[in-house]
């Protein structure tokens, strides 16, 4: 039987903490927390709709109500879709479309007030966040925790090819 060593349960404890590396896991947990971060307020304004309605601003053109509309479509399906980890990618692009001008009407609506001048705590910083988020996502795809990965495993062995032309999803 061995003998205890304290120095050799630091080092196994050292390389069990640092060591691995979780990323799929990692890469779930963030699609995870960004979807429902923003499913949310789609929920909010869905439940609030009328209320919502008069105070949303008109985007590219659109009357108010119909900018609403999409952004809830964008704020409940796509985030559905990313928390799903399918068709990713491609899911995150509206999203990520709407916080640039959601950042953009914030800002412009800050210009007589010098935009330079807002906190941490105001909702200026919020859509930099999720783009953040989404920008990291776009680079680094779903994972192998994923509906997109698993379909790749499906297309690649119906037409009988090794998971080695599989790139990591």
């Amino acid at each position: 039987m061995r003998k205890f060593s304290f120095s050799r349960a630091v080092k196994q404890l050292y390389f069990r903490v640092t060591g691995y590396s979780y990323t799929n896991l990692g890469r779930l947990f963030l699609r995870l927390f960004v979807g429902i971060m923003l499913m949310q307020f789609g929920v909010r304004q869905i439940a609030h709709y009328y209320d919502v309605c008069g105070l949303f601003p008109s985007v590219l053109g659109m009357p108010s109500e119909v900018s609403l509309v999409v952004m809830i479509c964008i704020e409940v399906i796509c985030s559905f879709f990313i928390m799903c980890g399918f068709l990713t990618r491609l899911m995150i692009v509206p999203p990520f479309i709407a916080m640039v001008i959601a950042e953009y009407h914030i800002l412009h609506d800050y210009v007589s007030d010098a935009a330079y001048l807002l906190d941490w705590q105001q909702q200026g910083y919020l859509p930099i966040m999720f783009l953040g988020i989404y920008f990291f996502l776009l680079l680094v795809g779903p994972g192998k925790i994923s509906v997109d990965y698993f379909l790749s495993l499906h297309i690649i062995h119906t037409e009988n090819k090794s998971e080695g032309e599989l790139e990591e999803v």
